[in-house]
């Protein structure tokens, strides 16, 4: 094969492609790599195709991404199957296959190696793999596990412009930079590169996207919450669109906008809303899809938008990844998204090169909170007037990122559980995947790579320790990590308080600090408790020493604390006073009665259970 007919692949995409071949050398776990939409995922994928040794299978959820990543290795000047009913060929015999997961899962006799008599496939591909779901009868999975049965030591590569699943959180548990992301149960381990959006800009490879704050009356959609699975009730979303006044003068100022624009597309709330937008503008050079569309007539309607034959096309969450429309340089939003990834998904519709095109003008006419550039913080959004803040771990340095709140420079709270940071594993034969290090074998030769282990630091934020053996557990946790002793449930302890008689039970309704001095005349710090109906306890605390502000610092503000972690150190009780709004008051305190004296012996944070917790009294 001639060298001059090869692709010529970016910076970026040239390190993408070393890290997974190094990465593969040296493990077998699943792999992600992090792509922004329009960066050329397709080059990546023919690339590593091409390198790999033994049998390649690239899967796509939607049969333009097959035809697009199959097009890119042919212009290697190399041949590959088709397996895509939707693109009206199924074939399966040649080295590397290009395929629908739709299409594949139905016919997995047709890739078993075994009975075709073919060489195993070594490595898989997934396109757009924030789709893979965690449901093991899911399609992907489905066909994973069939590739994996011929082969256990199957490769599986994902690639994706947004490693962010609704309901899931992040894909992968592990990142390059060395954090955890994702849960230890994702089924994709590690993503060995990323390619930020806001470089990809920067460097060129990108037209700039250009925000204008509309001057029209936008939707209202502020009052709406995501359901259990992330998402937002189309029912709801209807009642804030469905007839809105707003709908006319927004289309009206979409349209001016649009003047000098060559390709506009409009992300809709519902189809009932999609078709009173598609009313709006002019019948000859509109057109609306929806989940409904039928198959060809989609196909007509997305070639006419390509060829620009039609300028405005409106959709409703059917085209926010696997649709190639470079000339597009107009978004509009008339819709909340539920996350980062969704926006960026969106807006990156409009971010391509094309000839001629200097940015794309993104219209926002739904109150979106989300930076384009912002990552995602991997939890769902507490409250909306939290944001991404970085909140450094005391034990190993790592810059976290956790949804929070900011008084000008100073993060006085945030909502982390634990530092994400990873760190190197002192004993290595006990780290994550460490049976699979250097023995990897399959989709690319071996050279005898190898990688520290690593572990997630174990420093924890917010925590409940265990009677037993003192460890220090998740909030949510019902064993201990350390003793696997079963850790007593809040509910218990506060059933078995109420029935001591010499215990005094607190629904803490406000907390309040005074810099006062004990019967001594000495400085002392006084934090009382007080319920819905007025019963109190106190604690009292000295902060005279060193030895007094650290077990200060131990017993009380790691607790208490709104962003605990913080490098926060009073000096003095009137220090605690003058910063009280770094603090929190426990959900609950229980006192015991020590002689004529109470004594807070237990609070508790954080609390989920059958009790209710008192109503905020400020």
């Amino acid at each position: 094969m001639p060298t001059s007919r090869c692709p010529s692949l970016r910076p970026y995409q040239q390190e993408a492609v070393r890290r997974v071949v190094a990465h593969f050398r040296a493990s077998d776990e699943p792999a992600v790599v992090v792509l922004p939409t329009g960066s050329g995922k397709s080059l990546v994928i023919a690339e590593l195709a091409r390198l790999a040794r033994g049998r390649v299978l690239v899967l796509a959820h939607v049969r333009e991404l097959v035809e697009q990543n199959h097009a890119k290795y042919l212009a290697y000047g190399l041949e590959a199957d088709i397996f895509s009913a939707g693109l009206g060929r199924k074939e399966s015999a040649r080295q590397v296959v290009f395929g629908s997961v739709q299409s594949v899962v139905r016919n997995l006799e047709r890739f078993d190696s075994a009975a075709q008599g073919q060489a195993n496939f070594t490595l898989l591909v997934i396109d757009e793999c924030h789709r893979v779901s965690p449901d093991k009868d899911a399609s992907y999975r489905r066909v994973i596990e069939c590739l994996r049965q011929a082969n256990p030591r199957l490769k599986v590569l994902g690639l994706t412009a947004t490693p962010y699943r609704l309901g899931q959180g992040f894909i992968y548990h592990r990142h390059h930079h060395g954090m955890v992301r994702g849960d230890e149960d994702c089924f994709f381990r590690d993503c060995v590169f990323e390619q930020p959006l806001r470089l990809m800009v920067k460097q060129g490879y990108l037209a700039p996207p250009t925000r204008i704050d509309a001057a029209v009356e936008r939707y209202d959609f502020s009052a709406l919450a995501p359901g259990a699975n992330g998402l937002f009730r189309e029912e709801e979303l209807n009642r804030v669109v469905a007839g809105s006044r707003a709908t006319p003068g927004i289309i009206a100022e979409v349209i001016t906008r649009a003047a000098h624009r060559r390709g506009v597309m409009i992300f809709a709330a519902s189809v009932a809303h999609a078709e009173e937008v598609l009313g709006y503008l002019p019948p000859a050079e509109a057109a609306l899809i929806t989940g409904e569309t039928p198959s060809r007539e989609r196909e007509r309607i997305i070639a006419a938008f390509q060829a620009q034959e039609l300028k405005y096309l409106v959709n409703v969450a059917v085209l926010t990844t696997g649709f190639d429309a470079p000339h597009v340089d107009l978004i509009a939003i008339l819709r909340p998204t539920e996350s980062v990834s969704l926006y960026q998904q969106i807006v990156g519709r409009g971010l391509r090169l094309a000839p001629g095109k200097t940015d794309c003008l993104i219209l926002d006419y739904a109150g979106n909170p989300w930076d384009l550039y912002a990552p995602e913080v991997g939890s769902p959004r507490p409250a909306s007037d939290t944001e991404p803040v970085q909140v450094e771990c005391p034990v190993c340095g790592h810059a976290n990122l956790f949804w929070g709140r900011r008084d000008g420079d100073i993060v006085i709270e945030h909502f982390g559980r634990r530092c994400q940071g990873l760190i190197n594993d002192p004993d290595p034969s006990c780290g994550e995947g460490s049976g699979q290090r250097g023995a990897a074998s399959g989709a690319y030769k071996e050279r005898g790579a190898a990688s520290s282990a690593r572990r997630q630091c174990e420093f924890r934020y917010r925590f409940k320790t265990c009677g037993e053996c003192g460890a220090e557990n998740d909030i949510a946790a019902r064993r201990c990590h350390g003793c696997e002793t079963l850790l007593v449930d809040a509910d218990d302890k506060l059933k078995e308080a109420l029935r001591l008689r010499d215990a005094k039970v607190l629904r803490v309704a406000g907390m309040q600090l005074e810099a006062t001095v004990n019967g001594r005349g000495l400085p002392r710090l006084k934090i009382t408790y007080h319920d819905e109906d007025g019963e109190t306890l106190a604690e009292w605390f000295a902060l005279e020493t060193a030895a007094q502000r650290a077990a200060f610092a131990a017993v009380f503000l790691r607790h208490h604390l709104r962003a605990p972690g913080a490098r926060w150190r009073p000096m003095s009780a009137e220090a605690v006073v003058a910063e009280r709004r770094r603090l929190r008051h426990p959900d609950f305190v229980v006192g015991r009665k020590v002689g004529r004296h109470w004594q807070v012996r237990e609070k508790l944070f954080d609390y989920t259970g059958r009790y209710r917790k008192a109503e905020a009294v400020e």
